[in-house]
């Protein structure tokens, strides 16, 4: 049985939106683009290793445990348009 994977949307409302809406702990807020700027320079392969593997206050994979490292990409995505 094949997994379909969630959208970014759903993954950031169910997983990312409790820090990531207004910034706790230093999170970068959602589609702030000051706070993702020097993040998105680094690359998005740099910025889902770091949601896969956590830091500071963000353990690995926020949240989600469940989510598949092309879910958090989505999840990146959707928290930087």
């Amino acid at each position: 049985m094949v997994k379909k994977s969630r959208s970014g949307e759903a993954v950031y409302t169910a997983s990312c939106a409790g820090c990531h809406s207004i910034g706790i702990a230093g999170a970068p807020k959602t589609n702030n683009k000051a706070d993702w700027a020097p993040r998105l320079k680094r690359g998005m392969d740099d910025l889902v290793k770091v949601a896969i593997s956590g830091k500071g206050a963000m353990p690995p994979k926020g949240t989600c445990g469940t989510c598949s490292a092309d879910e958090l990409r989505a999840a990146i995505e959707h928290m930087t348009k």
